[in-house]
């Protein structure tokens, strides 16, 4: 029953409280019959050792759950930057997301990444506001900052009892009750009670304020509204529910989800307004047939003849080796069938189908449309393949990952540990595509690159911890990219006897710069059809590799376009090599003709100080080369926003926190790559 499925993601800053709000939805729902608390490293979610021991979410981590007679599969994502891509793979295949925002801090930096991710794939949400119990909390204030920082319209569903240290429950507008919940039973009891006179007043103001955003987004309700004729809550919530979907209106909750005040309510509203499977748009993927191809909406659907899956994540179990999650969007597919990899163009069989719970795993017959659930026995998938079947294959849209931008030196203690860590780096780079690693053929090291310090050091204690593989780390290097900054052209020529045969090549490269992030672009100009079609696939072949490879230090090419103007094709000496070796020499020459440049990688810098601390926290960012951009205020604190080269932003967080006596935090995105200073 697809209508009773929900596939949701808890998602926000670091800190904010999604791995406590989910330990909640997990206990209440009776997934869990004992609270386990960050603090204590006893989370359900955060089961990687690594998770307990620092007390982040490093792994998005997926459970499936009951409530009410719905099955609602839950994905726990990261907060901190380093982590950005387990959010991005998992927004790709969900259908609805909890976005939880803290009280005090409002929309912090990594809350914009998350929600412009969540926009990027069309993801309805509503917002929980946590954390109601802290000093300075202000309810009002962080659904304000979202519909400011974002322009979505919001709606208050509940309003808090008290704020700080006087939070006490909230106000249910739409039914206009109080809920009141029992510290002695964890939260798991809870009064529901007419509205207190003192609260009254505000209760009618923002139930009266909820009646007229739902009115003002639905025609049905409008007429009801002008008429003066009475809403009820049934036509609300069906309001409420079509606006959230279509994305036009943004429900706000509240509570404390560490004592267990606000989430019952938050269960509720997922099942409420975030859509099952067969209510959001239909996914869309490419049809090849023969030479041609086809877009086609593929229409969630469990009955469908034509199974189809994408592999979203995958991780590695010593027991059960590689595990696929799969999100399924049409058919079925069943325990022991072969399937068809549709991005690999190989045939597959699937061992066994496990139920998702954190940790521990169920087995299962079979997984339908609309469900996620992890394949076992699949040797080839990677994240972003398509699962379906031979006899049409479907590719559906695959992740797009940000590209790791800080590397360091790897080196294993013993030469006998080389193999073992060559095995583990391969695993580790096939369940996180943001990890990758490589020999440096000019110092013949082994180099990993990663999104950030945290990153590489949580993968590196993986490697010594989990795999008991001893080994030694460099300084942190960073990744540079070649470019040009003018055009340029250049004709070479080929010509050589090879075990006796003439090979002859004869091609014109034009070479120009692309905009900022615009990235490589190859295209052929020439229309020749006595040219085959190999001569024209080997030139292009040489170029996306020549791309890969540098023009001047070796270090991999951006927002560079070559274009291929003319060939001198011989029928009887011109052979696919000639011309391969023709332009690689011809890109190498036309590229340095064209004043090339290093560029390095900038950031994007929020730095959340208090305001005491802003001029200390600005001239750490000034020293190290940064250009500040803008400065707002917030409640207690401000926010910088700068840029800075990544390769002086190594133990910024060190200073910062120094300086600051640990209370300013900061974020840090990729933002572009420019000129070397």
């Amino acid at each position: 029953m697809l209508d009773k499925m929900r596939n949701i993601g808890i998602m926000a800053h670091i800190d904010a409280g999604k791995t406590t709000t989910t330990e909640r939805i997990l206990f209440y729902s009776g997934k869990i019959h004992k609270i386990g608390e960050i603090d204590d490293g006893a989370a359900t979610m955060d089961f990687m050792k690594q998770e307990q021991e620092r007390g982040i979410t490093i792994g998005s981590a997926a459970i499936t759950t009951q409530w009410k007679g719905y099955q609602i599969n839950i994905i726990d994502t990261p907060g901190h930057v380093d982590f950005t891509a387990e959010v991005e793979r998992s927004l790709r295949v969900l259908d609805g997301a909890v976005a939880v925002i803290c009280a005090v801090g409002w929309v912090q930096p990594q809350t914009e990444t998350v929600w412009k991710q969540a926009d990027e794939f069309n993801v309805p949400r509503i917002c929980f506001v946590n954390k109601m119990d802290r000093v300075g909390a202000d309810f009002f204030g962080a659904m304000n900052d979202v519909h400011e920082k974002f322009g979505c319209e919001t709606v208050a569903l509940e309003i808090p009892l008290g704020q700080g240290q006087d939070f006490d429950g909230v106000v249910d507008l739409l039914r206009m009750k109080e809920i009141h919940w029992d510290a002695e039973s964890e939260g798991e009891k809870f009064t529901v009670t007419d509205i207190k006179e003192e609260n009254l007043a505000a209760a009618q103001e923002w139930h009266e304020k909820l009646i007229d955003t739902v009115a003002s987004n639905d025609d049905e309700l409008g007429e009801l509204y002008l008429e003066g004729k009475e809403i009820t809550v049934e036509q609300l919530v069906a309001a409420i529910r079509k606006a959230t979907i279509a994305r036009t209106l943004v429900p706000f909750l509240c509570g404390s989800s560490r004592h267990n005040q606000g989430v019952q309510p938050l269960i509720d509203a997922v099942i409420d307004y975030l859509p099952a499977p067969d209510e959001v748009p239909p996914a869309e993927g490419i049809h090849f047939k023969k030479d041609t191809e086809e877009k086609v909406l593929v229409k969630c659907d469990p009955n469908s003849p034509m199974p189809l899956g994408l592999v979203f994540k995958i991780q590695y179990d010593r027991e059960a080796g590689i595990l696929c999650y799969v999100r399924m969007y049409s058919g079925k597919i069943s325990t022991g069938t072969q399937i068809y990899n549709a991005t690999k163009k190989k045939r597959e069989r699937v061992n066994r189908i496990l139920r998702v719970n954190a940790n521990r795993m169920d087995q299962i017959d079979s997984i339908s449309a609309g469900d996620i659930a992890v394949f076992v026995g699949l040797k080839l998938a990677q994240t972003g393949d398509t699962l379906g079947s031979e006899g049409k294959p479907v590719l559906l849209e695959t992740v797009k990952f940000p590209e790791p931008v800080i590397s360091v030196a790897i080196e294993p203690e013993t030469m006998s540990d080389r193999d073992k860590l060559q095995e583990t780096l391969d695993i580790l780079s096939r369940e996180d595509p943001t990890f990758t690693h490589r020999d440096d053929e000019e110092t013949g090291q082994l180099v990993i690159s990663g999104m950030g310090e945290l990153h590489l050091d949580v993968l590196v204690t993986r490697i010594r911890d989990d795999y008991k593989v001893q080994c030694r780390v460099g300084a942190p290097q960073v990744t540079y990219r070649e470019s040009v900054t003018s055009s340029a052209d250049y004709s070479e020529s080929y010509s050589r006897v090879i075990a006796g045969k003439e090979n002859t090549a004869g091609l014109t490269l034009h070479v120009e710069p692309r905009g900022t992030g615009e990235g490589n672009l190859y295209s052929c100009s020439v229309r020749d059809n006595n040219v085959p079609h190999e001569i024209f696939d080997s030139i292009e072949q040489c170029i996306n590799n020549c791309f890969a490879s540098g023009i001047k230090y070796g270090y991999p090419c951006t927002d560079i376009g070559i274009t291929l103007t003319a060939i001198n094709y011989d029928e009887l000496t011109s052979t696919t090599f000639a011309f391969e070796a023709a332009a690689a020499e011809a890109f190498d020459k036309v590229c340095n003709l064209a004043s090339p440049e290093m560029l390095e990688p900038v950031m994007e810098v929020d730095i959340e100080s208090p305001t005491e601390f802003v001029g200390d926290a600005m001239s750490q960012i000034t020293q190290r080369g940064g250009i500040i951009s803008s400065m707002e205020e917030k409640s207690g604190g401000n926010i910088i926003h700068a840029q800075a080269p990544m390769a002086k932003m190594f133990g910024f967080s060190t200073n910062l926190r120094s300086v600051t006596q640990g209370r300013a935090s900061f974020g840090m995105t990729f933002s572009h790559f420019q000129k070397k200073s």
